[in-house]
């Protein structure tokens, strides 16, 4: 598995099919390099970091080495599958850079790698300062990269064009492969960014946000993680890997943590109540009220303690017990900066199911020092968790398993497109759940503001984005949804899976996912900005079974159509699917 070759260290996955290469160049300088099936996918690329006046990764000498082989599989039934394969070699570099020692930590899976780095207290002594990173990504190719911001849109860039940074999970396209750069377990650094490096077609991570990350003693660096695809669809093989990265004592998730979806409601006592009424009949299981609840959200003199005048939250969180509906409240970030450690208690004791962040610091090393705490504090109380706006996933929910879902995307809310809605399941949904705010039409209000989009791409969407929590009710009163036979497919889909196949697509282009829940499946098929015909093999159901598959698509005329077709494993589906366009399918069985 691991051999010394040319004065260099080789790491190969557990199917052989996956490389990395460490080594030094002519003047000592730590690099490697990552080959798939026989090819080149990274060239030479810089590692290190820059400490104090130290440069590690600069005059090192590799001075041994500590292999690990595990396979193992855990339950998380929070996931797009029940049980995760976690199957890797791991192997410790301890290193020497002009005679300070530090280990680079590698573990390669079959299609994808992760590194990072760990620094003993004794190398420099206490309040260590790291001005950089010197981690170094270089395709031997041209590279198209997929670059955003936050929560921005998705502009394909040639990487020796790139002016700006862009986020971490970042997609490229090079040479016949398809990459996803990424982070894992972040508790406490700063919110790294790729930037172009020196070299042609190289990025380099920066630091935007702090100008040095501060480290007192012993520190362990995030993960930096690289996966790898001949397709695009490919690369969701490794959408948990952020999850199998991050350290946990967390042996299954606890019976108490419930997902579900839910409907935001208007700040009143009355539309509470009817939202409650409304989860009932539609099978949700929560309702949310979001800013606005305690007094304007940035002013410290608002309180996270008390209520508006308008809202009888005593009753409204009665009513939903009695109906089995939990009530989420938002705290926006100074409430939560001021009163954490106040409201936690407060809320259990009014019988609050769940917490929203908003606003808070996701970027910055103090920030997120501070939100890894909170998160623990929330999961440790017993409360669901959804961050929004700039956070990002780096697979903490491992960790703290109430935090079922985060922002950091442009959802509904801030008018997504169809390439933009196309392109998310490659890009920013590779890095974990992501809460997408859907703003479903109905009666009274068509959000032609929020949508561009048709209908059933919105029902396809609720199976194609994954989140253990999802808002599907954002900005409608209940009491206008009168539109029952359109939004039926919401009352069945469920937010969590057993099994999922991402079965076609192409990034900004269209997609097409299949989820088991139980004995039952959904599949959801959506095009981007042109109209996209193709033929899906439906061998993912299973075999000697017969189906009824209840389809939902667009009728022409800006509505739903469904209609019903039997289906076994052998068949061959078609899809033919307008620009903008969806088409979300139920599969229930009805005979051996």
């Amino acid at each position: 598995m691991t051999v010394s070759h040319a004065k260099n260290l080789i790491v190969t996955s557990p199917n052989k099919k996956t490389t990395i290469e460490i080594g030094v160049n002519k003047v000592n300088d730590l690099q490697y390099r990552v080959l798939f099936s026989g090819k080149k996918a990274l060239d030479w690329s810089a590692l290190g970091l820059k400490i104090n006046a130290a440069s590690l990764g600069e005059k090192t000498t590799i001075s041994g080495t500590k292999v690990t082989q595990v396979n193992e599989r855990f339950p998380w039934s929070l996931g797009e599958n029940d049980t995760i394969v976690n199957q890797y070699n791991e192997t410790a570099v301890a290193c020497v850079s002009s005679g300070l020692p530090f280990e680079l930590q590698l573990r390669v899976y079959n299609g994808a790698v992760a590194f990072r780095y760990k620094v003993s207290k004794a190398l420099i002594g206490a309040g260590n300062r790291i001005r950089s990173e010197l981690t170094a990504f270089t395709f031997p190719k041209s590279t198209i990269l997929y670059q955003y911001n936050h929560e921005s849109v998705f502009t394909p860039t040639a990487l020796d064009t790139l002016r700006k940074t862009s986020d971490l999970p970042t997609t490229l396209s090079s040479g016949g492969f398809y990459f996803s750069i990424g982070e894992a377990e972040n508790n406490w650094f700063t919110k790294a960014e790729l930037k172009k490096g020196s070299e042609p077609n190289s990025l380099t991570l920066a630091f935007i946000r702090d100008s040095v990350v501060v480290a007192e003693n012993e520190f362990t660096t995030p993960w930096r993680t690289i996966a790898i695809s001949t397709t695009a669809i490919g690369l969701h093989e490794f959408a948990n890997l952020y999850l199998k990265l991050n350290s946990t004592t967390v042996k299954e998730v606890p019976a108490w943590i419930k997902p579900g979806k839910l409907i935001r409601s208007q700040l009143n006592t009355k539309s509470g109540l009817d939202c409650i009424d409304f989860a009932v009949k539609h099978n949700m299981q929560y309702i949310m009220f979001d800013a606005g609840w305690y007094g304007h959200e940035f002013r410290s003199s608002s309180d996270p303690t008390q209520v508006i005048p308008a809202m009888d939250l005593p009753r409204i969180i009665s009513y939903g017990k009695e109906k089995g509906v939990g009530v989420i409240l938002y705290v926006n970030k100074v409430g939560l900066y001021a009163k954490l450690d106040t409201i936690l208690p407060l809320y259990k004791k009014w019988g609050v199911a769940g917490f929203k962040f908003g606003f808070v610091d996701g970027l910055t090393q103090k920030g997120i020092t501070w939100l890894d705490q909170a998160i623990q504090k929330v999961n440790d109380y017993g409360f669901i968790l959804n961050i929004h706006d700039n956070y990002k996933p780096t697979g903490l929910n491992r960790k703290y398993p109430a935090l079922l879902t985060q922002e950091g995307i442009r959802g509904d809310e801030n008018n997504p497109d169809a390439f933009h809605t196309t392109a998310l399941p490659y890009t920013r949904f590779l890095a974990g759940p992501a809460d997408f705010t859907f703003c479903y039409p109905n009666s009274k209000e068509s959000f032609s503001k929020n949508l561009k989009v048709t209908m059933a791409h919105q029902l396809a969407l609720s199976v194609v984005f994954f989140s253990p929590l999802q808002s599907l009710y954002w900005y409608g009163k209940p009491l206008d949804y009168t539109n029952d036979e359109e939004i039926e497919f919401f009352d069945h889909v469920p937010t969590v899976w057993n099994e999922s196949h991402y079965i076609a697509g192409e990034i900004g282009e269209n997609i097409c996912v299949a989820r088991r829940s139980g004995d039952t499946w959904f599949m959801g098929s959506v095009a981007g900005l042109k109209d996209w015909k193709s033929i899906v093999s439906l061998n993912f159901l299973k075999q000697g079974l017969k189906y009824e598959a209840t389809i939902y698509e667009d009728n022409g005329a800006g509505s739903i159509s469904k209609r019903i077709q039997f289906v076994s494993s052998n068949d061959k589906l078609p899809l033919v699917i307008n620009a903008k366009g969806g088409q979300a399918i139920i599969f229930n069985t009805i005979s051996h």
